[in-house]
């Protein structure tokens, strides 16, 4: 697949997420003067980098529907309200390298559009979860070579490890292998 090729795919799907590298290197060194080489790749990786926003945000309703459901152990709420910080956190960090490079951060959505109706029990939250997660996965590691800024790649890098964490923990609790194989497909 061509970089134009995923980032296009990247801009349709609305998925991408970040880690604590990241959160350094977005929080304050992200500089469209400094890394940008032209308007149109700054303009490019501000699209991008909503995109992420968007699916950050998605995350963290997810959770919330999924916290609120009364289906979930005392054990897995702890860890689906940790994740769901840890998506807040992604947030956070994504719209100040938004706003460092001149941009305005994507805000929530209202509804999602969630199957709620078909979370029936806690395995269908975690499947739900599992789900999205496996998909910000895909994303960031779609989103790491169609970045013009070198340094969005390394922090897109470090948050694709925090959700590939989350998805293995996820397909864990499942009682599913948590790596079932040494590339991610």
């Amino acid at each position: 697949m061509s970089a134009r090729s995923r980032r296009n795919f990247l801009l349709r799907t609305g998925a991408v997420t970040l880690s604590a590298a990241g959160v350094a290197m977005l929080s304050g060194c992200v500089n469209a003067g400094k890394y940008g080489t032209a308007d149109g790749a700054v303009s490019q990786d501000v699209k991008i980098l909503n995109t992420a926003i968007g699916a950050e945000h998605e995350a963290v309703a997810a959770y919330q529907v999924g916290a609120e459901s009364g289906l979930l152990s005392n054990d897995v709420l702890k860890v689906a309200v940790q994740f769901q910080g840890h998506h807040k956190e992604h947030i956070e960090a994504l719209a100040k390298a938004v706003m460092s490079m001149g941009g305005t951060p994507a805000e929530a959505k209202s509804d999602y559009g969630f199957p709620v109706h078909q979370l029936k029990n806690q395995t269908h939250v975690l499947e739900f979860a599992a789900g999205l997660e496996r998909g910000a996965v895909s994303a960031y590691a779609g989103a790491i070579p169609v970045f013009d800024n070198r340094d969005l790649s390394l922090a897109a890098a470090s948050i694709l490890a925090d959700e590939a964490m989350h998805w293995a923990v996820l397909r864990h609790a499942l009682g599913l292998d948590p790596v079932p194989g040494a590339f991610f497909s």
